[in-house]
């Protein structure tokens, strides 16, 4: 019921917004003209096609708003989450009007009155998002369209509950009480308790309850099909709270397909192959022209290094846990001197291993550039988890138990948890903790947009390296 009120408000601030648009162009004519005798007339025949331009922007981001997870907090005075969404329309509005400008060859309109116009739709469009949606909720829910709600369920999770409660009252949800299951009723802050579950009936018909949201998932079956036969015959709308994440101490993504419902741990933006294909575009984007213009006179020079300081072979190859712990051979640079008995060993700042110029080299990543071949041949991701040995996998498994859904996605040569500063020596599970949840918030979160920031980030690391850099 709720999630319907929201988007009906949302549609209703919607079509204000678009009936906004034609007053607004005609304010930007004013404005730029000083008077409407003043606006050109060939201007003012062009104004009802801009106006429809511009409409179709807004409509197109309005459908789609939910699909890139865009959320609104329309009760809430919040001035940067309404900047963003005005943003996002601004974008799609005149990305419109001028791809319609350009379709059309159209010459009457000037880069003035289009910046004057853009100047007034961005304050009409944020003074809407942030001021109407309160006007429109208390004239939409107000009177008859009060839900009043009794809750059903322990005091733990009414206070849990109690602030969405708050939230929700524009859209005309007004909490009367609760049932408490509890043993002992204990007190609840602003919100009185009317008795426990077997009053159930008598309560619903004392306050006129017309909602009843139950605070947790069944746990004996049968006396919830009773509570629902109840409400069903009074003809009372029944909300559960799911306590699902409480239950499995971790968030949970629910998901539908052919008529099956599943509930899973996480979302994975990558299991999208749309998103999976532009992340390997952006990896052949970059690895291509470094393995093509960069790595051949690196490789010229680190092959001088090793003259110098440790003769030896250029690269050094070494099995590593890729995407589902699969094995593959991961290319670097030589850093270390040859004939080294102990290769398992994590490095640290000033390993004897590790030969002069070789701290500069991994100091600065640029060991890690033959990597790049391991992109090329699809091994390795340019963004990604950092792979690890497998000894040191099976090490830090033991010490973190969900530490193998790192592997849900190819390792990279640079990752989320790396620009934030974990990299080098894990000196304690503390360190591999906050590096697993990098990797695994760079797993539920990703987009086109985190990878180019990841590489952006990782590009100014090499410049300006951290002191961690061993």
């Amino acid at each position: 019921m709720i999630a319907q009120r929201i988007r009906g408000l949302q549609s209703a601030l919607l079509l204000c917004q678009l009936l906004l648009v034609p007053v607004l162009l005609v304010v930007a004519g004013l404005l730029v003209f000083s008077s409407l005798a003043g606006v050109d007339s060939t201007l003012a025949a062009h104004y009802p096609m801009y106006a429809l331009a511009v409409m179709a922007g807004l409509l197109l981001e309005g459908m789609n708003r939910d699909r890139a997870r865009v959320r609104m907090n329309l009760w809430q005075h919040n001035f940067v989450a309404q900047h963003r969404v005005t943003i996002r329309q601004m974008f799609f509005g005149l990305g419109v009007l001028l791809a319609y400008l350009a379709a059309t060859k159209d010459l009457a309109i000037s880069r003035w009155f289009l910046l004057v116009f853009a100047a007034v739709l961005y304050g009409g469009l944020l003074g809407s998002n942030y001021w109407l949606p309160g006007v429109l909720a208390r004239r939409i829910f107000g009177g008859k369209s009060i839900e009043r709600t009794l809750l059903v369920g322990s005091a733990r999770q009414a206070n849990r509950i109690l602030p969405w409660l708050a939230n929700k009252e524009v859209y005309g949800l007004r909490t009367v009480g609760i049932l408490c299951t509890d043993p002992v009723r204990p007190s609840i802050a602003e919100l009185p308790c009317l008795g426990d579950a077997a009053d159930l009936e008598e309560v619903v018909r004392r306050e006129g309850i017309t909602q009843v949201i139950v605070l947790e998932l069944p746990q004996a079956i049968p006396q919830h099909m009773k509570l629902v036969a109840v409400l069903e015959k009074m003809g009372v709308r029944i909300l559960i709270l799911s306590n699902l994440e409480e239950m499995l101490q971790h968030p949970v993504v629910h998901l539908e397909d052919d008529g099956m419902r599943f509930i899973t741990l996480r979302a994975e933006p990558l299991e999208n192959p749309l998103n999976r294909f532009a992340k390997r575009a952006l990896d052949l984007a970059v690895a291509l022209p470094v393995v093509l213009f960069i790595l051949p006179p690196f490789m010229l020079v680190i092959w001088l290094v090793h003259r110098l300081q440790s003769p030896g072979a250029l690269f050094f190859v070494q099995t590593r846990a890729g995407i589902q712990n699969r094995a593959f051979q991961i290319i670097k640079f030589r850093s270390m001197h040859e004939n080294n008995p102990d290769e398992a060993r994590q490095a640290v700042l000033g390993d004897e291993r590790v030969f002069g110029l070789g701290r500069w080299m991994r100091k600065l990543s640029i060991d890690e550039l033959p990597q790049f071949i391991n992109v090329l041949k699809g091994e390795m991701s340019v963004t990604g988890p950092r792979p690890h040995l497998v000894e040191h996998n099976d090490q830090f498994a033991q010490q973190m138990t969900n530490y193998h859904i790192r592997t849900f996605v190819k390792p990279g040569i640079t990752g989320l948890a790396q620009v934030r500063g974990f990299r080098g020596e894990a000196r304690s599970s503390a360190e591999i903790a906050k590096r697993l949840e990098s990797d695994i918030c760079y797993l539920e979160n990703w987009r086109f947009a985190l990878d180019m920031s990841i590489i952006v980030r990782t590009a100014w690391q090499m410049i300006a390296p951290p002191k961690t850099a061993c």
